[in-house]
This record gives C-alpha cells, structure tokens and sequence, in this order.
C-alpha cells in the first residue's frame, strides 16, 4: 500500500484478449506492471495512456488482495515519463471480428443495516424499584491513551511458541527484567498475541530475551528411560530456556472513545478500549491463579466444588466484565459455573467416570480417549506433565531399556531390557499396590514414551470437562449450584471484595474506581394477558401460572384411531388408557377406545434401537387395518432413551403419524393433563388463547396479515465438530391467531450460527428454502393472504452478530418473499433474544424473585440501541434470568409499550404447559423442533461425512458435505409435533 500514491499519477490502458485466470511466472510472487500475463494471451498495463472503462486502482488493489507485490519502479523510462520500447512490448493485435461491448453500469454499492436506535420510553404497568448486578464505575482519566502492541514469542532457535499456557510466564519475566527499557509501564497481556499499555513504550518496536526456569508446559524429550527422566528430573530445577520476545507497536487507542460510547457513539475504537479493561480483570485474575474461562475466573477452593457425578465437578466462580449503559460505565459481576475434572488420583477418576467398582473393570480404550491431554503430577517429584497415551501393555510386562553405567566395546552405555513395575519397585524402591496390572500413563512422545504407572499420577485441580453432561449430571449441578436472590447478592459483594480491583495499578492508571453498591434500576411490572378456555370462559393468570381444573381447551381435538406401543414392561396399561380417556373427557377432547395395545416381545429387548422400533413397526402393520391418527409410546427410561430419535423419525419421517412418547412413573390428574396439553397441540388442537387473538385486537398485528417467525440453531455438544448444526423456523399460521405454529428444519455446517438456507435458489423457478415452504403455509391456512408484516424472534446469537443477522438472514428472507412475487415488500420487526448473559435483578430487602411481567429498559440498557430485559416467568427455583430482547430493526413501527406488550403476550401462548414462560413461544419451539429433529440423526449409520440415509448436501465449494434431514410428511409437517 505505500505505493499507493503513484498510481494517481498515471491512467492506465489495459489490453485485454479474454478473460483467464492470472498468473505469474516469477517465484517470487513479484509482478510487474509491464508484464501482467495471462493463459494463453497477454495484457499490458501502459502509463500516460488514456484510461477507458476500466478502474485501475481498484484492479491494483485486487491483484495486492490476490498477494501480488507491485512493483511500481518496474518500468524502464526514457526521461520524458515515456516507457521504452525495450521496456513495453506492443499489445497483441484484435482480431477484426472483435466486437467492442458496452461496459456494464457498476453496481450500487449495498447500504448495510445497522441496529436501531431507541425510539422512546415504555410506561405501562406497576411501578416497582428493583436492584441489579451492575456495579457504577467512575472513569477520572479519560484524555490518555491505550497502546495496543503485537506479540511474538520465540525459542531460542526461532521456533514460534505455540503453547498458550507458557505466554503468561514469559511476559511477567520480561515485565521484572526489562522494567526500565519498558520505562516502568505496567501492562495488561491477553495471553496470545495482544499487549496493552497505558500510554506508549519508549520504542515502536522492542526485543528481549528472557530466560525461564523449568516450565510446566515443558516439552518431554521423549526418552524412553524412567531412571533417565528421573536423572534429569532432579537436575531440572537447575535446568532453564530461553525465549525470544517482540513487541511491535499496533493501534492508539483513545480513551475518550469510552466516554463517546456512553454518548450512544459506539466505534471501533470504544469496543477496542472496553476489550482492554476486561483484559486487564483478566489478567488480575490470571495473577491469582485462577482458571479463565472467557470473562469468568475461579479460584482453586474445594469450597467452590460439587460433585455431580461421574468424575465431574462443578465448579462455581464469578463473570466480571465492564459494561457500558445509559447509567454510564459499569462492572457487571455475576456467579458462574464450568465443568471440570475431579482432581486427584488418576484411577478414582476413571472409576467415577466409568461408574465401575475397580480399576480392573475400566475400559482402557475409552481411558485413552478421556485422559488424553490432561495434566498430572508423578510423585514422588511432584512433576506436571501432559498425558499423551497409555501403555499397550500392562505395567508388569511393558520394557523398556535401561542404560547401565557400565559400557560396551565403543563406548556406549549398555542397556538392559527392563518393566516398568520392576525398575519403580526394584530400582526405585517405590511400592506400587495395584499398577503391577494395568497400563502405565505415558507422558512422552507416542514414538519415544515415557511411562509412569498409573497410582504415581494425580491429576491437576482447575481442568475443564467440556464434554456434554448427561441428564442426571445436569440436574445434579441445577440443585447444587442454584442460589435464592438473597444468597445471590451476598455472595456477589463478597466477590466484588475479594477481587480487590481497587488494587489493580493499571485500573489505578485509567483514573477507575468502582462503587460497592449494587446499581437501583426502575421496573415496571406488566398486567397478565386475559386467557380464553373452552366454552367461551375468559381467565388470568395469577403470578405467571394457571391450571385447567374444571376448564376445557379452548379448542379441543377428536382421537378415533389410535393404538399404544410399549416398550417398558413396568406399567398398567389398561388403568393408563382408561385415566387418559377419562381426563381427556374432562378437558374437551373426545378419546375411542385404542385399536390394541402392542407389547414388545421380550426376546427384542437386546436388540439395537432401530430394529427394537422396526420390529414394533412389523408388528402393528400386521395388526392394524389401516394408518393410526395417533401413536402413544411407551418408553422405559424418562430421558434420553436409545428408542426416541427412531422412534420419532419412523413415526413423523416414514409414516406420518402424530405421535406422545411418555414414561410413567406417577400417573395422577395433573400428569395426565399435561400429557393431553401436547397431544391435543399435536393434533391440530389449542389449549388455551389470548383473548386479544380471539377479538382480535393486538396493536398492529391483528391490523393487518403478520406472520411470526421463531429461529434458532442448535450445534453439536462441545468437541463434537463432525456433528452437523441443525437451523430450525417456526411460523405462526391461521391469521389473526398468534397460537398456532409449524417448523421447517433443516442441517448446516457444524458450529455455523447463520441459517444459510432460509432461500435456497436451485433453479430459475425454484427455491428450495425454509421460507418458501413457511410463507406458502401462511398463505393457504390465513385466507389467501400474503403477510404484510414479518416479525422476527432470532434466539442464540451475540452482539457481535446482530449485523449478520441484519445483512445476512434478512436479505436471505427477502429474497424469498421477492422470489415468490417480485412486487411484494412486506414490513419487517427483527428482535434478538438473549438468555446467555450476566444481568440479574433483586427486589431489595425481599427473599423472593422479581414477579413475573416484570420489564426494565432503562439504567442498565444500551445507551443507543434499542433494548430491554423481561422476566415473564415466575422463577421458583434460584434466581429469576431475564431474557434480554434487542430491537434491530422496526418497519412496522411499534410504539415501545406495544412491542413490549406482543413480547410479554407472546410468553403465555406455550401450549405445553400453563405457565407464562422466560422467552417468547416461537423461540421455543424452534429450539424444540431442532432438537427433536435431531434426534433423527443420532442413530443414522453414517461417516463423520457423509449420511446413508436422505443424500448429502454441500454448503459451500470444498466444505464437507452435510447430511440432510429427511423431510417430514406433509399430514405431519404442517402441525405442532415439536410440541
């Protein structure tokens, strides 16, 4: 780019032939502007020659994107500005019927959408003082400035550091040993590649070389011989390495910017200056040994562990970070959990984690895989390494080749075939009680190991478990680790005291100072929404909850043919029937007697889950005359049985039969409502209605034809990168109702957060999209009306995506609207919905949670955009989370009341349960429907990248292909059987 200048000094003639792919034929990657060659022709770029229909500076900067070097003294010149003949080789001739054409207009530039500002203030509802986590920060020093510099470790021999965990260490050392070449200048370090400090280092650019003693993340020289390593080990302490360090200067950065962004004008720069305090809470609390995780730290205290089983704790620390709000600067401070593995002797983990008696019952296949890259530390030393393998033999009978202090005839040391076990027990003079028999951890290299058995090693405290947790492990860590409001806030302030910030020298050098109260926000609670039951009653809720007691569903279905398959044996079916044909009597729905209830055979029972399910499927085939209306599914486990996922896809994907899956365990009145609540919404029923749907009366929305879409994607558990996400919509359909729904899902990339297939062109005619399918059911099941609105509930995503949602999936949505009729332009509402955050509120002096309803836009909000948290929900358990919803972008034109009013609304129209719920219902149920899909998947036989079953699709040139659903049939796809 420094040559940039020159070429607004010259126009440019470029000679074209057609259009080929540009090479180079220098090694160099070096390219001259005389002699821009091309396949099979030529073209020159010629100075001082008048330019035609060709931007040259923007074809210069896309060869520099492309990686070609410029070389813009290239041209030999004969003093007049002129280019020689030597110097330019004339164009290649145009043959005669070449036609000139018409260079196309360039397009116009797309306006990107931005989030929307606040438009005003709510004022509906009861007033009510509330206190949140936010904690006011005062900034003093608001004229200086960050420096932002990159830094390069190196080994000595030039090597790049790769280890995350040795930056720290190193950085510290340059700190206490270069302080007055760094001119004293405290810093805040990322532990990557990112330095900051508070005002400029004397230099732009500074190496140091620093030596560290042994290191944990000491790289094992992979000799096989434990005497050797223990030789070595005793001379280590003495032992040293040395690094290499640089830091270049990279960015200014303002701290005025801070004060800009609470003015509402966020820029780069201000995120960049909030991205630095929270460094530096990092790194404050990297000094006191915590584990990071994010912008969450715990500290290594027993007191903080709960054991939920199977070798996992949870471990339960604080989330700090700066925030800024319309109230200003300030310290959000928060409880938090993460997963890690019980410390400790190696051998209790794996009998936890395996849930097996002795160590002679593990199955060391799976040990490899779970131990593989934890920390130990081998005693007697005391030493930490890095597990990479276990033995492939037992410790009594796995050699090795001890050196000798005798040598052969050329000098060598002579080595002796030696176990494990002997030389710890023999050599050593270690007792070892139960290794003799089990494989030996290897801390070295897989071809030249070093092996240690298993009793010696302990593992290190602090390591995160970041596989998925199993049922009972996460209801185990919701009852230990879940707080009342009261205990909340008290553990709170003792956090923000033990933390100690005031203390922190570099928070002391931006002139910040934090106050120890918690932050008074102003509430308002909102009025329940009127609800409608059968037979034209009309009901509230009282405190966010309602129950069906001697009511009817407002719109109860019929179930003629239906039959039971069971696949537990510990249930009394014919009692069961007849309760629910009773109990759906009392609700409305009338219930025949099944065609037959379809034991499983016995001898089935071992089988795998697909054939235990194709099996039942043989046999009700045989039975049945004809298609059931509805399945009732006996399952022996509550959660998470193998039968479910096959069960389903047979039942929606192969058949396109309703199905309830349930597992009894108590069966009383209310289970059996609850069960009839999914059923009847299944089967194209409704439970119950805001009464603004039935008058219908709900501002804007029942004006004119809006259809409501929930969204949300749901990813593979941690680690688990081969496992496809699943994009899930959900559309209100039936017009002016805002009850009823159905889902299109469908597969994507691992880990991708944006839907990419909301429109899916495959022909000039034909899109294969989620929104076609959507906005065509609305179209049939509300009148033949086409919506004029869309509203758009988008769950799952950070701020830091709100644009792609906006510039993303959006366009993605109108181009399907465009594709279905070019003349239509519906008015769009983009809401995000966020539960992952840290902000919680407190009624003050009360034990109890905020009431339900209640709303908070000001105080803590964004001190631009347009935002507010809700609590719909009565929290009953801990403390209340509120969602936080952010406005995007509103076409439609809600007044802030009304739209906080449809959101709150939108809580009570959950037909699964009769509770006002924490999020809206379209949000939900997408996340229902794309877990319930991708149950589907789980017991599919296939590769990590290819599926058998429903073909395969490719995201994107060279991406691995995706396995793709199979679709629903259509008498089931239209109706709720996410519910």
């Amino acid at each position: 780019m420094g040559n940039r200048r020159l070429w607004h000094r010259h126009s440019y003639l470029i000679y074209f032939h057609y259009k080929y792919t540009c090479t180079t034929h220098t090694p160099s990657n070096k390219l001259s502007l005389s002699s821009l060659t091309l396949e099979r022709t030529h073209f020159r770029v010629s100075p001082f020659v008048l330019l035609h229909d060709v931007n040259v500076e923007v074809f210069l900067l896309f060869l520099v994107d492309l990686g070609f070097e410029l070389d813009m003294d290239s041209h030999e010149n004969d003093g007049n500005g002129v280019a020689s003949e030597e110097a330019l080789p004339p164009p290649p001739p145009v043959p005669e019927d070449v036609v000139p054409e018409q260079a196309p207009e360039p397009a116009k530039k797309k306006v990107m959408r931005v989030p929307m500002a606040r438009r005003g203030l709510a004022t509906k509802g009861q007033k009510i003082q509330l206190l949140t986590n936010h904690f006011k920060v005062n900034v003093s020093n608001v004229e200086g400035h960050f420096f932002h510099y990159s830094v390069a470790l190196f080994y000595e021999d030039g090597r790049p550091v790769d280890g995350k965990g040795v930056g720290r260490k190193v950085l510290d050392r340059v700190h206490e040993t270069y302080g007055s070449e760094l001119a004293g200048k405290e810093f805040a370090y990322d532990g990557e590649k990112s330095l900051f400090t508070i005002g400029s280092l004397p230099r732009n650019k500074h190496e140091f070389t620093v030596v560290l003693e042994d290191v944990t993340s000491n790289r094992n020289n992979g000799n096989a011989s434990p005497e050797n390593e223990d030789r070595k080990r005793m001379r280590r302490q003495y032992q040293s390495k040395t690094f290499k360090v640089e830091l270049s200067f990279a960015a200014k950065i303002p701290m005025q910017s801070i004060a800009q962004a609470l003015r509402g004008q966020e820029s780069e720069n201000s995120q960049e200056a909030l991205r630095v305090l929270d460094i530096i809470l990092r790194q404050h609390a990297a000094k006191k040994g915590c584990l990071l995780v994010r912008q969450s730290f715990f500290h290594n205290d027993v007191k903080n562990f709960a054991d939920v089983g199977g070798g996992v704790l949870g471990c339960r620390g604080f989330h700090s970070s700066f925030r800024t709000s319309q109230g200003g600067l300030s310290l959000n401070i928060d409880v938090s959990t993460t997963m890690i593995i019980q410390p400790g002797p190696v051998v209790d983990f794996l009998i936890n984690n395996q849930n097996v008696k002795d160590p002679y019952s593990i199955d060391w296949a799976k040990a490899k895989r779970t131990l593989k890259n934890l920390r130990v530390k081998a005693s007697p030393t005391n030493t930490e390494y890095k597990i990479t393998g276990l033995s492939e033999k037992p410790c009594n009978e796995q050699l090795f080749s001890l050196k000798q202090k005798t040598k052969d005839e050329n000098g060598e040391p002579e080595t002796l075939e030696v176990t494990v076990y002997d030389y710890f027990v023999n050599y050593r003079k270690i007792d070892l009680r139960y290794s003799g028999e089990l494989p030996c951890i290897n801390v070295g290299r897989p071809k030249r190991p070093t092996y240690i058995p298993l009793e010696l090693c302990s593992l290190v405290s602090l390591q995160r478990y970041t596989k998925s947790l199993t049922t009972l492990q996460r209801s185990s860590l919701v009852e230990k680790s879940r707080q009342k409001p009261q205990e909340r806030m008290r553990v709170l302030s003792d956090a923000l005291k033990l933390n100690d910030y005031d203390s922190e020298p570099l928070l002391k050098s931006c002139g910040i100072s934090i106050n120890s109260n918690f932050t008074q926000v102003d509430g308002r609670v909102l009025q329940a929404p009127k609800l409608k039951a059968g037979g034209g009653e009309d009901f509230f809720a009282r405190n966010g909850r309602w129950n069906f007691n001697n009511r009817k569903f407002v719109d109860p279905t019929k179930i003629e043919k239906w039959a039971v398959a069971n696949f537990s044996a510990r249930c009394d079916i014919r009692n069961l029937v007849k309760d629910l044909i009773k109990c759906g009597g009392m609700k409305g729905i009338k219930i025949d007697e099944p065609f037959d209830v379809f034991e499983e055979s016995p001898q089935n029972r071992r089988a795998p889950p697909v054939v235990r399910v194709e099996k039942m499927f043989d046999f009700i085939q045989s039975k049945l005359p004809g298609a059931p209306q509805f399945l009732l599914c006996l399952l022996p486990e509550r959660k998470n049985s193998d039968l479910y996922g096959p069960w389903k896809k047979k039942c929606l994907a192969d058949f396109g039969i309703v199905t309830q899956c349930i597992a009894p365990m108590r069966v009383n009145d209310q289970y059996l409502t609850n069960v009839l609540l999914k059923i009847n919404a299944k089967l194209g029923g409704l439970n119950s209605m805001l009464a603004v749907e039935h008058t219908p009366s709900i501002p804007l929305v029942s004006k004119a034809p809006t259809i409501i879409l929930g969204m949300d994607v749901s990813h593979g558990s941690p680690g688990q990168s081969d496992i496809p996400s699943i994009a899930a919509v959900v559309s209100s359909r039936h017009w002016p109702l805002i009850s009823r729904y159905r889902a299109s899902v469908r597969t994507q990339s691992p880990k991708v957060e944006m839907i990419d297939s909301l429109f899916k062109k495959v022909s000039d005619s034909q899109d294969d999209g989620i929104m076609r399918e959507l906005l065509l059911d609305f179209y049939v099941s509300s009148g033949k009306r086409k919506p004029d609105q869309i509203i758009i509930f988008r769950d799952g995503v950070s701020e830091s995506q709100f644009n792609q949602v906006l510039n993303i999936e959006l366009d993605q949505i109108i181009e399907a609207c465009k594709f279905l009729d070019e003349n239509w332009c519906p008015k769009f509402l983009v809401i995000i919905a966020q539960k992952n955050h840290h902000t919680k509120f407190f009624q003050p002096g009360s034990p109890d949670n905020v009431p339900p309803g209640t709303v908070i836009d000001n105080k803590v909000c964004h001190p631009r955009n347009n935002d507010f948290y809700m609590c719909a929900h009565a929290g009953m358990i801990g403390t209340t989370r509120p969602t936080h919803y952010h406005i995007l972008y509103d076409e439609i034109g809600f007044s802030a009341d009304d739209l906080q009013e449809l959101v709150h609304n939108l809580s009570y129209v959950y037909q699964r349960s009769t509770t006002a719920i924490s999020v809206v219902a379209p949000i939900c149920y997408a996340h229902l429907a794309a877990t319930q899909v991708g149950q589907f998947m789980k017991f599919e036989d296939r590769s990590e990248t290819s599926s058998s079953h429903g073909g395969t699709g490719v995201t994107s040139a060279g991406a691995v292909p995706v396995p793709q659903l199979p679709r629903l049939q259509e008498n089931v796809s239209n109706s709720m059987f996410f519910c």
